[in-house]
């Protein structure tokens, strides 16, 4: 598939004209193979993705950066500008006199003179400096919204990124950034499939002109922090049946028919070619109507904050209650 093949959406915020593909590749890995990365970014470049997410959290940054040189130094782009690159704020770096530093510390593993995107990873702050294996209640603190987003805004002012945006912010927390933003964030990066499709949360992003991004789409089967609720869903089963598709692809479509965009995690060939594969067909009215009916409830979130991110007291309280 061509990446002129992959449509682009534009991004409300952000300095220029380049849009943002909707579907990425995800680099968040619990064995945090280099070469494995390596080797799958240049495979995911030859098929025709340009989208690629990272974070200072997942350890990818460096890896992602050595297999864009690499796609350089091949050809397999003409340029940098070809690729859009996203990479995220940690919670120990939440803080406003760190934003720049921490971005400038991203940019050199990526070897990159600037981001497409550079999103708040939570919508929290930890003290700063060293990060722990787990976190204590006491390492976690209230963000100082203003200052950080001011921070990021600087970021996007000084040319180290195109685009600010942020992750796992719920609609009140949104409202509080676009309350006093000079520059609006482009992107909320969420967790949403068909089993937790935050009509909500995308209602508001919409009427904002903010993107939903989607993350682990599919479930994230078969990692510590994710479930096979999705992909072992009946419903999506029985419409990919129907269709000649994967249930993969069934998600997949579904989050770019209401809109979002996605990026989705694999290293194996043939799964990085099917996922590509959702923009010459579409789900019939029956078939959305069938999505819309599945019991809805997360299947990422609160796992990987507990589990990899370290204790605290509620979810809610990050959520305010509300996705």
């Amino acid at each position: 598939m061509a990446s002129s093949d992959v449509p682009n959406l534009a991004l409300g915020s952000s300095t220029g004209l380049k849009g943002m593909p909707v579907i990425g590749l995800g680099t968040g890995s619990e064995d945090r193979d280099p070469s494995a990365l390596k080797r799958a970014v240049l495979e995911a470049i030859k098929l025709g993705y340009r989208h690629f997410d990272t974070a200072s959290l997942y350890g990818s940054e460096q890896g992602l950066g050595e297999a864009i040189a690499e796609a350089l130094k091949l050809g397999l782009v003409a340029s940098r500008d070809e690729l859009f690159v996203t990479s995220k704020l940690w919670i120990n770096d939440a803080h406003p006199d760190l934003v720049i530093p921490a971005l400038k510390e991203s940019l050199r593993n990526l070897q990159l003179e600037s981001l497409d995107l550079y999103l708040i990873h939570w919508p929290i702050s930890s003290k700063p400096g060293k990060r722990p294996a787990t976190w204590s209640q006491e390492d976690l603190m209230p963000m100082d919204f203003k200052s950080v987003w001011a921070a990021m805004e600087e970021c996007q002012r000084l040319g180290l990124t195109r685009s600010i945006g942020v992750s796992n912010f719920s609609c009140k927390k949104l409202d509080n950034i676009l309350s006093f933003a000079a520059i609006p964030p482009s992107v909320n990066q969420v967790e949403l499939h068909p089993i937790w499709q935050q009509n909500k949360l995308r209602e508001f992003c919409s009427a904002n002109n903010i993107i939903v991004t989607a993350f682990s789409p599919l479930g994230a089967k078969g990692t510590s922090w994710g479930s096979d609720e999705v992909l072992d869903n009946e419903v999506l089963k029985d419409i990919a049946i129907a269709r000649g598709k994967t249930v993969a692809q069934v998600c997949l479509r579904w989050i770019y028919e209401q809109g979002a965009t996605l990026v989705v995690k694999s290293y194996n060939k043939e799964r990085l070619k099917e996922n590509l594969q959702i923009f010459d067909w579409a789900l019939s009215e029956d078939d959305i109507q069938k999505i819309k009916l599945i019991p809805q409830h997360r299947v990422i979130v609160n796992k990987a904050f507990v589990s990899a991110h370290g204790p605290y007291k509620s979810l809610e309280e990050l959520w305010d209650g509300e996705i």
